[in-house]
């Protein structure tokens, strides 16, 4: 049988921490070359609305450790960006995301999963920038600069609190109820939340800060970043949409620049990071992606704070990636088996059944 995996199995199964040791997993496995990746592939199509779109987000990709290949489809109609407004929204006619993660299994090739990729996608996100800060955040990093409220961000905060011991972060986003709400339900014990009016008090004073917004443009000032800064950004261009959350002045401060994969950089015209190495602001040599760091291929550790000179290390989580979802599929997976999942569908009904053919001595391809 096959079982589908809702977002509420995804919020009972999948703890952050485990979240976050499952893309060490992933990323590792790439760097030395034992997981398969496609940078993602979007696309636009007209839409009947001529203010609208359809939108498809499609990652492709295998992570052989866990045993798991999985495709994630993506499916959405959106508002584009316009002079009125600065941001894509989503804009399903019904209140549904229909993105699904299909888990397959690399030794037999069968489907073992179809699951709701909503959650999941904010957790392996929030994760995955966790798994950096781990790698080159300082041991007593306390203060976190965040920008933004929505599902990326409180994912965000949730994973870095795991690995450093954050105290206090000071949050900012346009819409101050968002702000306050978000300082509300994020502070607990041991840690501070504060909305602040200002953007500049988000990067003031912080060890970490840390953009995950759906800005179209810049958050913040690159001048007003401190010596020692660690920076994280989430937004990034593809072939369908062009922005960036960092200005150029912010790669002109960055000694070193982690990413996640090159391919897509490439693959998805990420002009944001390819035009300041075209235009000399930062050179190729100083961009490292996060397999490298796990495997120790390359160290990078976060200057001392407030010393001249030393600049900051610029972390771009620069693409959602299909190992993502196959490594953190493949414990949300085995957790659901094991406690019974009951909602199934024979797996037969997502294949063809050739035993004619093999009878007859035939083995026709897809």
């Amino acid at each position: 049988m096959t079982i589908i995996i809702t977002d509420e199995d995804v919020r009972g199964l999948l703890p952050m921490r485990e979240c976050i040791e499952a893309m060490r997993v992933a990323f590792a496995d790439l760097a030395r070359g034992a997981a398969v990746n496609r940078p993602r592939v979007r696309y636009l199509a007209e839409h009947p609305d001529p203010q609208r779109k359809y939108l498809a987000n499609v990652h492709v990709g295998a992570v052989p450790s866990c045993g798991i290949a999985c495709v994630r489809a993506g499916s959405q109609v959106i508002r584009p960006p316009s002079a009125a407004n600065d941001r894509r929204l989503y804009e399903n006619p019904r209140p549904f995301n229909w993105g699904i993660v299909i888990l397959y299994n690399i030794e037999t090739a069968e489907p073992l999963a179809l699951m709701h990729e909503f959650l999941l996608s904010g957790l392996r996100v929030g994760a995955t920038t966790a798994m950096a800060i781990d790698q080159i955040a300082r041991a007593d990093t306390a203060m976190l600069g965040l920008f933004g409220t929505g599902k990326q961000a409180r994912c965000a905060l949730e994973a870095i609190q795991l690995v450093r011991p954050i105290r206090r972060v000071n949050v900012y986003s346009p819409t101050a109820a968002h702000r306050a709400a978000f300082a509300r339900d994020m502070s607990r014990d041991g840690i501070e939340v504060v909305a602040v009016e200002d953007p500049r008090n988000v990067v003031a004073g912080a060890d970490i800060v840390c953009c995950a917004t759906t800005a179209m443009r810049p958050v913040f000032d690159g001048n007003s970043l401190e010596e020692g800064q660690v920076v994280v950004s989430i937004a990034n261009s593809d072939v369908t949409n062009k922005r960036s959350e960092v200005d150029q002045q912010t790669y002109r401060r960055a000694t070193t620049v982690i990413i996640n994969d090159w391919e897509s950089v490439i693959e998805n015209d990420q002009t944001e990071l390819l035009d300041p190495i075209k235009g000399g602001v930062i050179s190729r040599d100083q961009v490292h992606e996060l397999g490298d760091l796990i495997l120790g291929k390359v160290r990078v550790s976060q200057p001392p704070r407030q010393e001249p000179g030393q600049g900051i290390i610029y972390y771009k989580n620069n693409s959602g990636l299909a190992i993502q979802f196959a490594a953190a599929g493949s414990i949300i997976y085995r957790k659901a088996l094991a406690e019974g999942a009951n909602k199934t569908i024979p797996t037969e009904w997502l294949g063809s059944d050739l035993s004619a053919y093999y009878q007859a001595g035939f083995r026709p391809s897809p």
